[in-house]
């Protein structure tokens, strides 16, 4: 009786023997409605009779054609999903409907996604962490030594000058400021490393230097608009905004030329979600595959669970907006 329960749900559950049933069962019913019909076959074939022969074999092939699709459309989904999945897109799953070979599959593709996109999710925050790291350790020593050096170079030579003769002071007040230049180069450079005022002043002060200075070093003009009322964030939070204002500045002034640029961050109005938009009039999106700089968002956005949107404005130019979730209050207010 246990083996023959075990043959029955082997030839339920094979997708071989699916079809094989499908087909029989439909051939079947045309051989009995055939068998109980009053239609004769006669030699030669009459014309009637030949039409009644293509009405049943239309028949037949329709019905075993929509059989067939019930059976194995899913499959077809699934090849689709399979060629469009992203994991920098998570939440694409097929329903899981039904039993036997084809529900399992399923079943077993979805789990893999989810099982993929979690490895993608920890192995990107490692990375990212490490780069975060990198990024510190790097400032620390241009600031520490660089730096350092820098500011003595400039003490020295603010001393050579004031003893030089006057045929020598210009050329050494030229090298003074060739090297306070590059001291403020340095400078700037630990600044989009590792932005010091986010750690020291928040958020909203970080994202207010980034945008000062994007307008200083672009010549564009920059606006932004930060609601006064902003829920508290976690610090990886946070640096996952200022990298994503950071990139998309970076894009609007390098690939879409943008002359006038918006930063927004504010709460939405049912105070479930912290969105940061960057909207600028340049190019727009031309439909090409994302580069490096998007991905790179989107991999940041998923590591607090963020959704980033990059697409056209109805104006013309980029808007990007990324829609960080709050959890809910443990008081529930």
């Amino acid at each position: 009786m246990g083996d023959r329960s075990r043959w029955l749900q082997r030839i339920g559950g094979s997708l071989f023997w699916r079809v094989c049933l499908v087909n029989a069962a439909v051939f079947a019913a045309g051989v009995a409605v055939l068998a109980v019909s009053p239609a004769t076959v006669s030699s030669p074939v009459a014309l009637g009779e030949f039409l009644v022969l293509l009405v049943g074999l239309a028949v037949i092939l329709v019905a075993n054609a929509v059989l067939l699709r019930a059976v194995l459309g899913p499959l077809d989904r699934l090849r689709s999903l399979m060629e469009d999945v992203d994991l920098l897109q998570p939440g694409q799953r097929l329903p899981e409907q039904g039993n036997g070979a084809v529900a399992d599959v399923i079943r077993t593709f979805n789990a893999m996604l989810a099982r993929l996109e979690a490895e993608r999710a920890l192995s990107t925050g490692r990375a990212l962490a490490a780069q975060e790291g990198e990024r510190r350790r790097v400032a620390r020593e241009l600031h520490d030594e660089v730096g350092q050096s820098l500011t003595a170079v400039l003490l020295g030579l603010r001393g050579v000058a004031d003893r030089a003769p006057p045929a020598l002071a210009e050329e050494v007040v030229m090298v003074q400021e060739a090297a306070r230049s590059s001291l403020d180069e340095v400078r700037q450079v630990v600044r989009r490393l590792r932005p010091g005022v986010l750690d020291d002043l928040g958020l909203c002060s970080a994202l207010t230097s980034l945008v000062n200075e994007h307008a200083w070093l672009t010549g564009a003009d920059v606006q932004r608009r930060f609601s006064t009322s902003l829920p508290p964030l976690d610090p990886q939070t946070e640096l996952v905004v200022y990298r994503v204002a950071q990139e998309a500045l970076t894009n609007a002034a390098r690939h879409a030329s943008a002359r006038r640029v918006l930063v927004e961050l504010t709460e939405t109005s049912s105070g479930d979600a912290v969105v940061l938009r960057v909207l600028d009039d340049g190019r727009g999106v031309d439909g090409s595959e994302e580069g490096a700089g998007v991905r790179g968002m989107r991999e940041r956005a998923l590591l607090v669970g963020a959704t980033l949107t990059v697409g056209p404005h109805e104006s013309g130019g980029t808007d990007v907006r990324l829609r960080i979730p709050l959890h809910p209050r443990e008081d529930g207010s």
